[in-house]
C-alpha cells in the first residue's frame, strides 16, 4: 500500500530526513538511498508517496519513495497499458456483434482478425530487426496495416511488445487512422455499402 506526505526536515548533506503523512500520525524516516528517482535531490516540504515499512528496531520508514510527479505518471503509463488491449478487443466484440446483429457481413470481421494478426506479426519482426541492427519495417507499413484494419492488432503489439507505444509523431498518424477506419467502418453499417460488400463477396464465391 502506497501513502502521501510531505517531506520534512530534510538534510541533503546527511541524506536522510522525514516524511509527515497527509493522514496523521508521525513522522516517517526517509533515507536518499529509498528514493526510486536518483537523478535529481530532494526538496524540503516536496509531495512524496511511499511504501511503509520497519527496520530492525520496529521504527517506521520509507521504502519506494516517489516524487509526486513520478507516482503521477507512473498512474498514467499503467492506465495507458490496460486500455490499449481493452480498446482492442471491445472494438473486436463490438464488430462481431454487428455481424450478429446482421449490420455487417461477416467478413468483415475477418478481414480485421487477419489484417491485425498480420500488424501482430509486423510489429513483432520490426521490433526483432531493430534489436539485431537488421533491416527495419517501413513505418509507413505499420500505418498502411493500421489503416487497413490491422490497428487491434496493432494496438496488443504496442502493449505486449512495448514497441511505437512511445514515439509521439507515430502515436499521431497511428490515431488518425484508428480515427478514419472507424468512420470508414461506421459508414459500412448504416448505408447500402453493406449490401453491396455482401453482393460482391457471394459474387466471387
Amino acid at each position: 500500500m502506497r501513502y502521501q506526505g510531505k517531506l520534512r526536515n530534510w538534510k541533503d548533506e546527511q541524506g536522510y530526513g522525514f516524511i509527515t503523512p497527509d493522514g496523521g500520525g508521525g513522522d516517517v524516516f526517509v533515507h536518499i538511498k529509498s528514493f526510486s528517482n536518483r537523478r535529481r535531490r530532494p526538496l524540503a516540504n516536496e509531495i512524496v508517496t511511499y511504501e511503509l515499512a520497519m527496520d530492525a528496531r520496529g521504527r517506521a520508514r520509507a521504502e519506494n519513495v516517489r516524487y509526486y510527479e513520478d507516482h503521477l505518471q507512473a498512474i498514467s503509463t499503467m492506465v495507458r497499458n490496460t486500455y490499449l488491449p481493452t480498446v482492442a478487443f471491445l472494438f473486436l466484440f463490438t464488430v462481431a456483434g454487428f455481424v450478429v446483429a446482421g449490420k455487417l457481413h461477416f467478413s468483415v470481421l475477418g478481414v480485421y482478425i487477419s489484417l491485425s494478426l498480420i500488424t501482430f506479426s509486423a510489429y513483432g519482426l520490426d521490433k526483432s530487426a531493430a534489436q539485431n541492427g537488421d533491416w527495419r519495417t517501413k513505418e509507413r507499413t505499420l500505418q498502411l496495416l493500421a489503416l487497413a484494419g490491422g490497428w487491434p492488432g496493432a494496438l496488443i503489439a504496442q502493449w505486449v511488445l512495448r514497441h511505437k507505444s512511445s514515439k509521439r509523431s507515430f502515436q499521431v498518424v497511428f490515431w488518425a487512422t484508428v480515427i478514419f477506419n472507424c468512420g470508414a467502418l461506421i459508414w459500412l453499417s448504416t448505408s447500402e455499402a453493406a449490401s453491396i460488400l455482401a453482393s460482391l463477396f457471394s459474387a466471387t464465391n
